[in-house]
């Protein structure tokens, strides 16, 4: 019978992964990386008791696979600190034949805790088809249940990861399983669905308008299709299997600046050769329905794992969030939803640390942290220490002193290049600052007339613009994550771009004194079109006295959507005036002396989100798009401006 069984996970494996089996061969060893690896895990293997390929039963009867790593001379029970991801955690590296780096267990392991690694369903040795954004809450739930039920543990669980592995955490944390004690979430935007004032319904909207970087990331995460292992298979099988192959799907390279460009948009993994799944195709799984055909408040949405605004989180948690993420703005509002309707103790056990790094990238942080291209200084922070502190003190009881002097709001502000703190966000005492945009009606491109001014102007002299969605606005840095090789996110000098015609630009006058905005920044269009529905796009940036122009963050807004997202869409009449508000963008940043504030408006932002074909229609399933001639508005009938949060600090100075 093991002979079968093996034969079984062996065929299986084959099929799945002959690709790293081949590759193997081809990567060369790096001895040095190799020999430290292999350190590693002699010295895990001297102090924990390891148990991998656990398969643990969720209530259907699927059974997700766990590594297990905890400590071998402990005098009691153990806390539990648990990374559930779609990633691949096999402890083994198929490809450079050695073990991977297993340093996080290793040191949670030496810290008196136990480690352990969950695949969520349906990827790698876990059983069952596997649906974003985390469904079904239950696993999470079961999980939980069954690590704080298990005989080794104290009965408390911590929750650790970034992106993908952070994601799901909020919406299982609702649901309050037992033994459920602290969360730290990092870069979890993907998993924050309805967080007014934002629908990003996980980050797969801004505005109504699709955010592309899902349909990159997709093409290597959804397949349906895969050889799974007969049940009876034994643990011993599948860790032997592991070394051989890993199950990690091998699919060409894409060129996504290009595949991103293909219509209509619901093709675009098939055009590439991806695999079927949830993206354009109604799978069998919990949420159902194609993700693409839906729109920013569809029921599906309120069916999956996605955390929303009429949950409750009840557990301490430390946040970590970057500026240039892709999410900020949600992951700020939901750090404050949880401390405004937390229990008052557990609202109180509430810490969050903004980094100026993009997505994930808080440890890559250095003495001189360069974001893109714009330098902002040392941002590096202990982020270990804190994380060890906080478990310390919510799953092992003892005071942590790293945490009782850690404020509730630790933040990085860029141009002043330093970490401050706060003991709410934004700060306490920040003030809006409204600036007008004006100009002569000649605001396009960089050397236009465009201008923000602290009072509206008198008469309107509306900038025009041509957009069309088969030349548009590329997506030059940003807030961006995961979308392959296709934007390349951070700040960049955006001068090049605002040579375009179709970028309208309005900056103010160098600033007598410095500025910091820390905080929302809200903007307010009048406009007109010529089409039933088109985009309006806005972005935000500090130009210094050298003319260099960084991008800060970015917004869109799908007309069609500008009543609100519970509400039917409204189209817009040729040549009618519409008031739009923009979703927030979110900062820190000090605008020097010398510098100046502008922002750029435009009606694409391509591939960061996707084009609107402006005809009204369906959008997802359209081939070809009609040209727009759109318009802005800005006088004292039609106030167009910008809305910063201001923190006024008589010790800030350029540094």
């Amino acid at each position: 019978m093991r002979r079968s069984a093996l034969s079984l996970v062996l065929a299986a494996a084959a099929l799945a992964a002959a690709g790293p089996a081949a590759a193997q061969a081809r990567v060369p060893r790096d001895s040095q990386l190799v020999a430290r690896r292999d350190s590693i895990e002699r010295e895990l293997e001297s102090i924990a008791v390891i148990e991998r390929k656990v398969m643990v039963p969720m209530r259907d009867g699927a059974r997700m696979a766990t590594d297990i790593y905890r400590p071998k001379n402990a005098t009691g029970k153990v806390p539990t600190i648990f990374v559930r991801t779609p990633y691949n955690f096999n402890y083994w590296d198929v490809r450079l034949g050695a073990p991977r780096d297993m340093s996080a267990e290793l040191e949670a392991v030496k810290r008196g805790y136990a480690y352990v690694e969950m695949n969520e369903r349906g990827h790698f040795f876990s059983e069952g088809n596997y649906d974003i954004l985390g469904p079904p809450r239950t696993d999470g739930y079961d999980a939980i249940a069954w690590l704080a039920s298990q005989p080794w543990s104290n009965g408390k669980v911590g929750l650790v990861g970034c992106s993908s592995t952070a994601e799901w955490q909020m919406g299982v944390a609702a649901l309050a399983p037992p033994g459920l004690a602290a969360i730290n979430p990092q870069g979890f935007g993907a998993g924050v669905g309805r967080m007014r004032p934002y629908y990003e319904q996980g980050n797969w909207f801004r505005g109504g308008a699709v955010q592309m970087l899902f349909i990159a990331w997709l093409y290597g995460q959804q397949n349906q299709v895969r050889p799974m292992f007969p049940p009876n298979t034994s643990r011993e099988d599948l860790i032997r299997a592991s070394r051989l192959f890993d199950l990690a799907p091998q699919l060409p390279p894409v060129d996504w600046a290009k595949a991103l460009r293909h219509l209509p948009e619901k093709d675009i993994i098939e055009a590439v050769g991806g695999p079927h799944g949830i993206f354009a195709d109604s799978m069998p799984v919990p949420t159902g329905g194609a993700m693409i055909q839906r729109t920013p408040n569809d029921p599906a949405w309120y069916r999956g794992g996605l955390f929303h605004d009429d949950m409750k989180i009840d557990v301490p948690g430390l946040w970590f969030m970057s500026w240039y993420d892709v999410s900020v703005g949600p992951n700020l509002a939901t750090f404050n939803y949880v401390r405004r309707t937390a229990s008052p103790e557990v609202a109180d056990r509430q810490w969050a640390i903004i980094a100026p790094t993009l997505h994930c990238a808080y440890k890559r942080a250095t003495e001189n942290t360069i974001v893109g291209e714009r330098s902002v200084g040392d941002a590096r922070f202990d982020y270990d220490a804190l994380t060890f502190g906080f478990f310390d003190q919510f799953l092992k009881g003892e005071k942590s002193a790293v945490l009782d002097t850690t404020p509730k709001v630790r933040y990085y502000t860029m141009g002043l290049n330093r970490w401050q703190s706060s003991d709410t966000w934004p700060p306490r005492g920040a003030e809006p600052l409204t600036l007008y945009l004006s100009s002569g009606g000649k605001a396009n491109t960089l050397n236009g007339d465009g201008a923000l001014l602290r009072r509206p102007a008198g008469a309107d002299h509306p900038d025009a613009f041509t957009y069309d969605p088969l030349d548009p606005v590329p997506s030059y840095g940003g807030n961006v994550c995961c979308t392959g090789n296709a934007v390349t996110g951070g700040a960049f000098d955006q001068r090049k771009m605002e040579t375009r015609p179709d970028i309208l630009v309005y900056s103010t006058e160098p600033l007598r004194e410095g500025i910091e905005v820390s905080g929302p920044v809200t903007t307010t269009l009048y406009v007109s079109s010529d089409v039933k529905d088109t985009d309006f796009t806005v972005k935000l940036i500090d130009v210094a006295p050298d003319g260099t122009a960084y991008n800060l963050d970015e917004t869109i807004q799908r007309m069609r959507y500008r009543e609100g997202y519970d509400k039917p869409p409204v189209f817009m009449e040729p040549g009618k005036v519409y008031k739009v508000v923009l979703g927030p963008m979110n900062t820190s940043n000090y605008f020097a002396p010398g510098h100046r504030i502008r922002i750029e408006v435009s009606s694409s932002n391509f591939p960061r989100f996707d084009r609107n074909l402006n005809t009204g229609g369906r959008n997802y399933d359209e081939d070809h798009g009609v040209v727009a001639h759109n318009v802005v508005h800005h006088s004292s009938r039609y106030p167009s401006s910008v809305t910063l949060t201001v923190v006024r600090r008589p010790t800030a100075a350029a540094p």
